[in-house]
């Protein structure tokens, strides 16, 4: 069975390779490299921006969103002096980074906002350097963890500022699991992802705390479509696994969520990553994901949803525990954060144990959690903004 699994999956490889952007998944031509960002070394941070500035200028959406309960901004201290920012560059590229300095600063006009956003990977370093008091980004790394407790004695703390975007590709486009069309199923839970593309564990991470009693045996393991109910011809099929590669940012995240943080995942996943084609056009891991998932009857994959998705391929509902309920995957259940797999970026910053949060961080972050800052980020139109539930952990952890 796996020798056949092998051959097939490198036949249809081959065919996908052959046939992309004749019949096969393209996204957007606007996330492709163009004249201007050509002149940039390929894959750097003024390349990006070159290349994404259209889609940063412009918002994606113009609906509105309930805010009423957040709470508006009033300063309750004065302090002065320079707050620096560092990391997330989709931030700055977007006019969303300078609405919010604008704003801020009319608010409390001792403080002074720099940025420096040219990439989320230097968010962590900037912060246990000293060179930010607040990074910019999603979950860090494990090294990341590792690194700035060597550094400082103690972990970042993360208070969530935004959710991520439902189809805006760079502002952190929140994640699908999509089966073939010909699947009858329709829903799984969160343990049920576990079970699919995990494996046997021995423990599992929080931060960098090994936590041995998140070890699951192989007996959850599921590696057959009866064992999430369905029946008949489907019973016996394998599950076939797709996503990307362990290296992505996305991988890991998707670990964080489904795995509890480990890499013990299933030994037939299929892992994808960006090359450029013949004619010079990027093909995305998403679209080899959903490629693959269109041409395998019993295939499953996790996924960024991204403009033009295609309809050939079945969104599956996802369940945070196996009795539901099973949330379909839409803006309102992101912005809400009742979708299961909904993520987020977040304000680092360091808190010393025993200590106070400095008043210049602590009153910005009040700001961009109020409903004024919030209203700023949904006029920007990709990112959504947060739930009243989420602004209100952020607050806590700030007092």
């Amino acid at each position: 069975m796996a020798l056949y699994r092998t051959l097939t999956t490198a036949a249809t490889l081959a065919l996908s390779l052959l046939c992309a952007g004749t019949g096969y998944t393209q996204m957007d031509d606007k996330y492709q490299p163009n004249a201007e960002s050509k002149k940039y070394p390929e894959g750097s941070a003024i390349e990006r921006r070159v290349r994404m500035a259209a889609i940063a200028a412009n918002p994606a959406y113009t609906r509105t969103f309930d805010l009423s309960a957040l709470p508006d901004y009033v300063p309750e201290e004065r302090p002065t002096g320079t707050l620096r920012l560092c990391g997330n560059n989709y931030i700055g590229d977007s006019p969303l980074g300078g609405w919010w300095k604008d704003a801020f600063e009319k608010y409390q006009p001792g403080i002074k906002i720099e940025y420096n956003l040219q990439t989320a990977a230097t968010a962590i370093p900037c912060l246990g350097f000293g060179l930010a008091d607040i990074g910019i980004t999603h979950e860090p790394s494990f090294y990341d963890y590792l690194s700035y407790q060597r550094l400082r004695g103690h972990a970042p703390t993360g208070i969530t500022i935004l959710t991520g975007s439902y189809d805006v590709v760079g502002w952190q486009n929140n994640m699908v699991i999509v089966v073939n069309k010909a699947n009858p199923i329709t829903q799984v839970s969160m343990t049920q992802l576990d079970g699919i593309f995990g494996a046997q564990r021995a423990g599992g991470w929080i931060g960098t705390t090994w936590h041995p009693e998140l070890a699951r045996g192989p007996e959850k393991d599921i590696r057959h479509w009866g064992q999430l109910g369905l029946t008949g011809e489907w019973t016996n099929r394998p599950i076939n696994t797709y996503g990307y590669s362990l290296r992505y940012a996305t991988a890991l995240e998707f670990s964080d969520k489904v795995l509890h943080s480990t890499d013990k995942w299933n030994e037939n996943l299929l892992g994808f990553g960006n090359y450029n084609k013949a004619d010079g056009k990027t093909y995305l891991e998403a679209d080899q994901i959903v490629d693959h998932v269109r041409d395998d009857p019993n295939a499953i994959a996790y996924v960024r949803f991204h403009p033009k998705f295609p309809a050939d391929v079945k969104i599956l509902d996802v369940g945070a525990t196996d009795a539901g309920p099973f949330i379909h995957y839409s803006m309102e259940s992101l912005q809400n954060h009742t979708y299961p797999l909904w993520g987020g970026q977040s304000f680092w910053i360091d808190i010393e144990p025993g200590k106070k949060v400095d008043p210049k961080i602590r009153e910005f972050i009040r700001f961009v959690l109020s409903k004024q800052g919030q209203e700023l980020l949904e006029k920007d139109g990709k990112y959504l903004p947060l739930d009243a539930a989420t602004v209100q952990e952020g607050l806590k952890k700030l007092r």
